[in-house]
This record gives C-alpha cells, sequence and structure tokens, in this order.
C-alpha cells in the first residue's frame, strides 16, 4: 500500500512539473546594440523585471547586436510574430507612416524637457499607427541630443553656407541644403581621414559618436544644439501579448513602465558622461549663440511644416498638441 501511496504521488508531482513546464511561455527579443549600449543595458533589466514579476511564467531572452534579426528586419519580425517583441530606432519606419519620424525633426524639440513634451503628443498617434499593424507600443527612451561639430567656432546659419556637411540620411541632407552647405554622404568609420583630408568640414550627430571617433584628433569645437532627440521604441506583437494571462499583461506594462522612466535618465546620464569627455578630451564645447539658435529653430520650422503636410490632419493634431 505504501509503494503503491509513493507511486502515485511520484505520478502527481511528475504531471504538476509538466504543468508547470507548458506553463511556461518564452519569447525572444532581437535588439540592434551591443550589450554596452545603455539602451540594451535598460532592455535586459526591463527583462528580468518581467521573469521577476511573473515567477518565471514569462521568460524574454535579449539577443543583442542584431545576432538574432538585423535592425531594418526588427519591426517585420514583430508584426509577422516570427519574434513577439523587439527593440528598434523609431525613426527607421518613417518611410511606412510619418508619425514614425516626428522625433527626429531637427530643433522641433530640443534638450530632454521638449523632448518628453513632444512624445507626450505623439504617443496617442503613435500608438494608433502602431494598434493599425497589429503592435504594441511598451516604451520609447530617447538617445543623448545631437550637436553640431566643428572645426572652428560656428556663429550663424550664414557661416555654414558653403562647407561640407556630412549626412548620412535625407534629414541630415535636407538641413545642409537650407544651411546653403554642401551634403557630403560619410560613414562613421570615414569621419577622420574625411576630416583630415578636408572632403567634410562640419556634422551634426551626439556627444557619444564624438567620444567613440575621437573627435579631439580631428575637430576642434562641439556646439551642444541638443537638436533632436531620436528615439527607439519597444514593440510587441498584438496577438502575442493578448496570450499573455491577465497577470502577465500586467508584469510586462508595469515593468515598461520603469523602464521608460530608468531609460530616460540612463540617456541624461549618458550625455553628460561623453559630453564631458569630449571637454577633457580638449574639444571645446560651447552653447550655440542666439543667432545661430534662431537660425537653426527657422530651417526647423520649414521641415517641420514639411513633415506636417506630408503626416496629414494627424500630424497637424499632433504638432498643435506639442506647441500648446
Amino acid at each position: 500500500m505504501t509503494k503503491l501511496l509513493r507511486a502515485f504521488a511520484g505520478l502527481m508531482l511528475a504531471a504538476g512539473l509538466a504543468t508547470a513546464a507548458s506553463a511556461q511561455t518564452k519569447w525572444d527579443m532581437p535588439t540592434p546594440y551591443p550589450d554596452g549600449n545603455f539602451h540594451t543595458k535598460n532592455v535586459i533589466q526591463f527583462t528580468k523585471d518581467v521573469e521577476k514579476a511573473t515567477n518565471g511564467s514569462l521568460v524574454i531572452s535579449v539577443h543583442s547586436a542584431g545576432s538574432l534579426i538585423k535592425h531594418a528586419e526588427i519591426k517585420r519580425s514583430v508584426r509577422q510574430g516570427t519574434t513577439p517583441i523587439g527593440e528598434m530606432l523609431e525613426s527607421l519606419a518613417s518611410n511606412e507612416a510619418a508619425v514614425y519620424g516626428v522625433d527626429s525633426i531637427p530643433f522641433l524639440a530640443t534638450g530632454y524637457d521638449a523632448s518628453r513634451k513632444l512624445y507626450a503628443a505623439q504617443k496617442p498617434y503613435l500608438e494608433k499607427q502602431l494598434a493599425s499593424e497589429g503592435l504594441t507600443l511598451l516604451f520609447s527612451v530617447p538617445w543623448p541630443p545631437q550637436g553640431i561639430y566643428a572645426k572652428r567656432e560656428i556663429k550663424s546659419v550664414d557661416e555654414l553656407k558653403g562647407l561640407k556637411f556630412r549626412t548620412y540620411n535625407a534629414m541630415i541632407g535636407r538641413i545642409a541644403a537650407l544651411a546653403g552647405s554642401i551634403p557630403t554622404q560619410i560613414e562613421v568609420p570615414d569621419l577622420p581621414t574625411a576630416f583630415a583630408t578636408g572632403r567634410v568640414d562640419v556634422m551634426i550627430t551626439s556627444a557619444s559618436t564624438g567620444v567613440d571617433t575621437k573627435s579631439q584628433d580631428y575637430l576642434t569645437n562641439y556646439i551642444d544644439t541638443q537638436a533632436w532627440l531620436p528615439r527607439n521604441i519597444v514593440i510587441v506583437n498584438k496577438d502575442a501579448f493578448d496570450k499573455l494571462t491577465p497577470a502577465e499583461q500586467k508584469a510586462v506594462k508595469d515593468a515598461a513602465a520603469v523602464a521608460e522612466d530608468r531609460g530616460w535618465k540612463l540617456s541624461i546620464e549618458e550625455m553628460t558622461i561623453k559630453t564631458k569627455a569630449l571637454k577633457d578630451a580638449g574639444i571645446k564645447v560651447t552653447e550655440p549663440t542666439p543667432e545661430l539658435k534662431a537660425g537653426l529653430a527657422k530651417i526647423g520650422n520649414t521641415i517641420a511644416a514639411e513633415w506636417e503636410k506630408s503626416a496629414g490632419s494627424d500630424g497637424a493634431a499632433l504638432l498643435a498638441a506639442y506647441r500648446k
């Protein structure tokens, strides 16, 4: 009798373990950046928070540096359900819908406070667009702001005329054109040689890029224009999310809210550290003059008007909410 009871207990335990195992949901999450990047660190902490809050019933494995899905394919992968969740640079999808590009309109939202306000105005329209594609927004975190690098101080937009302006996308090319500069396509690895040989005179990018490329070896000035703060978004496939239990859904949303707040703080920290590193390396870091700021704002207004026209009524409502 005792042997029978023990056998029965063993069977019940095995059945319980099998049920627990089958109840566990495992998600793969592609991200574009390496493990040392602050965005990736933030995402990894988010997945740990989810696993802890769900007692291991939902486990999200992060595949960083494009190791699972390349950056350009992450959104499609999540939309198709190939991977249930992923992180991407929001503006990478701006050719699909205008709302994805509003965060990268130059000189519209300069600095973190303005960027927060723009995100708040954009969020309902962003969520609406994502929902139409079967996607749900979890959180969004900005990169450090963009500034102007040059071989000398730039005090006004007029001083940019005729200079060879480094470009890497259509938006930067539009800035260069409106400033009267000469758009010049240069990739990051080629920056030192391009500046040293005079192929390019000025560029706009973050303090982080300036530090990473040792800009002190080929430039002298960094003007902290905080031109725009491009943001990453973490998205989830709606069908996959709907299959989670209510408790798991709450855990994901709660962890996402914490990750968003933490990510903005990490971005500010990254900006502070890298800007100091520029100064320590010998780069002259200055604020834009009133004349330069006014000229850049004029360029931003032109590009914002062009964006609004392409975005239709939703774009007009979004910008009106931001400017209110």
